[in-house]
């Protein structure tokens, strides 16, 4: 148990990863925990969380300090630290519109502005909170920005499977800036102020200098390994796995040998290609050809890593945009797709291939849409 008094953090999305990174936050001993629970509020408040994890133990009955049922409800004192884990749907609701009340002139004028801690998929999920605390004009917007690794999911409202994984690499959000790889003092400290209460908590820190290109190359299995599933309708073992020997070991899908010739010729290649125009475009953004920037390696990487777990008989993954997308809810198409299309328009950057899976999801994520919109 960490010394010293406890900061108030506010964790926005109490869904899987919120509700893991609450527990962390609390097993730190260092943050009195605020959790904001929409859709989840009445079973967590009255029955808690039943965390069912290979790291942390089978706990039952767990609830945060204080349980919410709105950002609203929530904005009633200063706080250290505002984490957001809801997923990024812009074209549904925009972060600075989930914490409105935050950035309110009721709130700011009793309190100081939070540093946010975005832990949410894609790329450029920072620019319109940045813009909307920067238009406050009370200071510099502190914005800290994550890639996270998890294994988690919701079984049900309140119950959480999770397994012997969560890292998160943390850095200082800069806004329009991708080349700078120095961490102030003032930033250093800051960096190292929440990553203590995260690593005391449990969970595998790493801090950056330079949290972009991290983003950036955790996008390239979303841009091309999430795109092809979900636009296929199959898992990966769909492109990467053997047919099953013998009689006594079934799974589907694997790729049948009649066709195989034609995934080795045509498939691969064309993800390949994907991962490679998004190589050219972080050379255009200015990520070196390095170990701590973006190496080309990265390409191959991607591929072999996703080959390595997928051909495995016991590959049961199932990507989140596809899993969204079978549960007919809207899909991160826009953070992950969209922003590189935009960013690679801005640099006269050609990416035809990310362009066509781009167009198709967005069919997909309309057809969603359309159906949430007529109640069906």
């Amino acid at each position: 148990m960490a010394s010293g008094p406890l900061k108030d953090v506010l964790l926005v999305g109490f869904g899987a990863v919120g509700a893991i990174y609450s527990l962390i936050l609390k097993r730190s001993g260092m943050a009195r925990v605020t959790a904001v629970a929409r859709s989840n509020y009445d079973i967590v408040n009255s029955d808690g969380v039943h965390f069912q994890s290979r790291k942390y133990g089978d706990i039952r009955g767990w609830k945060p300090d204080r349980l919410c049922r709105s950002v609203e409800e929530a904005a009633d004192r200063q706080y250290s630290y505002v984490m957001v884990t809801t997923k990024a749907i812009p074209e549904l609701i925009k972060t600075s519109k989930i914490l409105a009340p935050l950035l309110s002139t009721i709130y700011t004028e009793k309190f100081a502005q939070p540093t946010y801690v975005l832990m949410q998929n894609g790329l450029n999920v920072e620019v319109d909170l940045f813009n909307a605390i920067n238009d406050l004009g009370k200071g510099a917007p502190s914005i800290l920005s994550t890639a996270v690794w998890i294994g988690t999911n919701l079984l049900a409202p309140n119950v959480v499977e999770h397994n012997e994984f969560d890292r998160v690499t943390l850095g200082v959000y800069r806004h329009k800036n991708f080349t700078t790889t120095i961490n102030s003092p003032e930033e250093s400290a800051l960096l190292q102020d929440f990553g203590k209460i995260l690593e005391s908590g449990g969970t595998t820190l790493q801090i950056v200098p330079e949290i972009q290109r991290m983003k950036f190359a955790k996008n390239f299995w979303n841009v091309s390994m999430s795109s092809f599933s979900t636009l296929t309708h199959y898992t990966l073992p769909a492109i990467f796995r053997h047919p099953p020997e013998g009689s006594t070991i079934g799974y589907k899908p694997f790729v049948s040998p009649t066709t195989a010739d034609l995934i080795s010729t045509y498939t691969i290649p064309t993800i390949t290609a994907v991962l490679e125009e998004l190589l050219t475009l972080g050379r255009a953004l200015g990520f070196p050809d390095t170990s701590d920037g973006l190496p080309s390696s990265t390409v191959t990487n991607v591929i072999q890593n996703t080959r390595a777990i997928h051909e495995k008989a016991d590959s049961t993954h199932v990507p989140s945009m596809l899993l969204d997308a079978e549960k007919g809810q809207p899909i991160e198409v826009e953070v992950i797709l969209g922003e590189v299309v935009r960013m690679a328009k801005d640099l006269n950057v050609d990416i035809p291939r990310i362009e066509t899976l781009y167009a198709l999801l967005l069919i997909v994520q309309n057809q969603i849409l359309r159906n949430l919109e007529s109640g069906r």
